[in-house]
C-alpha cells in the first residue's frame, strides 16, 4: 500500500498564539496534502497513509473544545485504518499530541513536548526526530516560522526521509481565516534548503504585505505606503533579491574572494543566475566516489578588472 513517508513538526507560539506546520517528504506537493490549520483552533499534519478527513475531524473536535490529545483519540477511534496513519496535532493553547500506527513504514516514531509534536516515518533513524525536537527547544523565543524551519533543517541534516528529497512546506496560521504564511517547494533536489531561501525572502517581501491585508472585524484600508513602495520595485531589487546587498555577501562567501565592492558587483552580474547552483554543488559530498576537487568558478576572472 503506498504511503506518504514524511517528517514534520507542528508547533504553537506562546506569545502570538499562532500555530504552524512544517513538513518534508520524497513525493511532490507535500504542502497540498499534509498540513491543516484553523484560526483559533490548531494545526495538524496528517501523513503515512494520508487521510485528510482525519485532520479535519481533529480540527472540528478542537473547535468544539476538545484538547489536542482528546481530539486525536476521537478521530482515530472512528478510523478503521488507524494503524496505517501518522498524525501530529497542536491546539491553540499549545497542547500537543501525536500518533504513529504500527503499520507505518520504519523507521517511524514521534516525540511530543511543550507546544510541539514531531513525527516521521520511513526515516533514516530515530536521530531525525531527536534532532528536530532538540532544535525546536533550542529555538525558544524565536518567531514561529523560524523555529519550525530550524527544526526541519535539523531533521534534514540528520538524514530525513531515507528515500531522498522532493518537496517541503511551511504553513503559519494566525487569527485570520487566511494563513499568515503558506510556502511550498515542489520537485526540488534540496527542498528544505530551498524552503529556507524562500522563507528568508518571504519574511522581507511577503510578510509586510500580508500584515497590511484586511483583518476580520476591521475596516479595510489602503496598503501601507512602505509596502506599496516595496512591491513597486522589481523582485531582484527588493530586500533579499538578487540585487540586494545580502546577495553580494553570499557571493563573497561562495567565491572566497575579498569583499571588494567593485569586483563583487562585476562577479554578481556574471554569476547571480547560477549562484544558488554553486552553493548547492559545494554542499554535495562526493568524497566516497571521487577524490576531493576544488571548485573555483572565479578562476577565469582572476585577472579581470570590473
Amino acid at each position: 500500500m503506498p504511503e506518504l513517508n514524511t517528517f514534520s513538526i507542528v508547533g504553537q507560539c506562546p506569545e502570538t498564539r499562532c500555530v504552524g506546520v512544517a513538513v518534508a517528504t520524497a513525493v511532490p506537493a507535500v504542502g497540498s496534502m499534509c498540513p491543516f490549520t484553523r484560526p483559533g483552533v490548531g494545526a495538524v499534519s496528517t501523513q503515512s497513509w494520508v487521510n485528510p478527513y482525519l485532520a479535519i475531524a481533529v480540527l472540528d473536535a478542537m473547535a468544539g473544545g476538545a484538547t489536542a490529545s482528546d481530539a486525536l483519540a476521537r478521530a482515530l477511534f472512528d478510523d478503521p485504518a488507524r494503524e496505517l496513519r501518522q498524525i501530529g496535532v497542536v491546539d491553540a493553547a499549545g497542547r500537543a499530541a501525536s500518533w504513529s500506527g504500527s503499520g507505518c513504514t520504519g523507521w517511524f516514531g514521534h516525540e511530543v513536548g511543550e507546544g510541539f509534536a514531531v513525527q516521521g516515518n520511513m526515516l533514516t533513524g530515530p536521530e531525525v526526530i531527536a534532532a528536530m525536537a532538540q532544535a525546536w527547544r533550542a529555538g525558544a523565543g524565536r518567531a514561529l516560522g523560524e523555529r519550525l524551519m530550524r527544526a526541519m533543517e535539523a531533521g534534514d541534516r540528520a538524514g530525513g526521509d531515507k528515500r531522498g528529497k522532493q518537496s517541503a512546506a511551511l504553513r503559519i496560521q494566525g487569527a485570520e481565516d487566511y494563513p499568515a504564511l503558506d510556502l511550498r517547494v515542489d520537485e526540488h533536489a534540496e527542498p528544505v534548503k530551498e524552503l529556507r531561501r524562500v522563507l528568508d525572502i518571504a519574511v522581507r517581501q511577503l510578510v509586510p504585505f500580508v500584515e497590511g491585508m484586511p483583518k476580520r472585524g476591521a475596516p479595510p484600508g489602503p496598503a501601507p505606503e512602505e509596502v506599496t513602495q516595496l512591491l513597486a520595485r522589481a523582485p531582484q531589487d527588493r530586500p533579499g533579491g538578487t540585487g540586494d546587498n545580502g546577495t553580494a555577501a553570499r557571493l563573497a562567501a561562495a567565491t572566497g574572494l575579498p569583499p571588494d565592492a567593485g569586483r563583487l558587483q562585476f562577479l554578481l552580474a556574471q554569476f547571480a543566475p547560477i549562484l544558488r547552483e554553486i552553493e548547492l554543488l559545494r554542499s554535495v559530498d562526493l568524497a566516497a566516489v571521487h577524490p576531493p576537487v576544488i571548485f573555483d568558478p572565479t578562476l577565469p576572472y582572476r585577472r579581470m578588472q570590473p
